[in-house]
């Protein structure tokens, strides 16, 4: 576990470098995958144990695991979210605006390079679970479902958290009583089960959200212009008075 932290922190940082343009990144990546790819099949040719551990780690076997790759799970996850807390407000803003926020004087390149290793740790995580080849399962579908449903970014972090720990205990629980079925399988059915729906019926609630905003600011300036018209009536008012007083 320890040289697939060591594989995966590598190539986030070098993405990171790499990739220092937006339309550069994913001819990076791509590089990048293609050369762990060589690494994989290299590592895997001169592999002499047991096909059953090559198997755990395309596909995942989370009861294989080890106590202490479990502390190590803990651990790591503890120091990610602790870091994610501490940069989540100028990483935030970075990634909205990248150009207004290194104008401020906030580090974007080694914030990306940053968030990149977190990215990393969680991908050296999650194979343990879901394997190499259906990482993506546990990175991109609860955080896919989260964004559809809620529109605060804080809220979409917890709203995936959740997703991703109910993914798991009910995949595991699933595996357990059924019959030789995997892990992996149960977790990417029921994350894509959950964001198909999500997913369809998301325009609903995005559309009214947008109705109730557009009624809210009209609402407003109606307000607003009802505010300056009585204050400019009050004003002539007042004026009047003045001006029939002093004749």
């Amino acid at each position: 576990m320890i040289g697939l932290f060591v594989f995966t922190i590598v190539a986030a940082i070098g993405i990171g470098f790499l990739g220092e343009r937006i339309n550069e990144r994913d001819t990076v990546v791509g590089i990048i995958m293609t050369i762990a790819l060589g690494l994989g099949i290299l590592f895997l040719s001169l592999y002499a144990g047991f096909a059953e551990r090559v198997y755990s780690i395309l596909f995942g076997q989370i009861v294989g695991i080890s106590q202490a790759d479990v502390l190590i799970t803990i651990i790591s996850s503890t120091v990610t979210l602790a870091i994610l807390l501490v940069l989540f407000r100028p990483l935030l803003f970075s990634s909205f605006d990248p150009e207004v926020a290194e104008a401020r004087g906030i580090p974007v390149r080694l914030l990306a390079i940053l968030f990149l290793v977190l990215i990393a740790i969680t991908v050296s995580l999650a194979v343990q679970v879901v394997g190499a080849l259906l990482v993506f399962t546990l990175l991109v579908g609860p955080a896919a479902t989260a964004v559809r449903i809620v529109q605060r970014p804080l809220w979409a972090i917890v709203i995936a958290i959740v997703l991703g720990v109910s993914y798991t205990c009910l995949g595991i629980f699933l595996a357990a009583i059924s019959v030789n079925w995997p892990v992996s399988f149960f977790i990417a059915t029921i994350s894509f089960g959950v964001y198909l729906p999500v997913r369809l019926l998301s325009p609903l609630w995005i559309g009214r959200r947008a109705r109730q905003k557009v009624t809210l600011t009209q609402s407003g300036v109606f307000s607003s212009s009802q505010a300056d018209e009585q204050e400019q009536s009050t004003s002539v008012e007042t004026m009047g008075r003045i001006q029939g007083k002093s004749l």
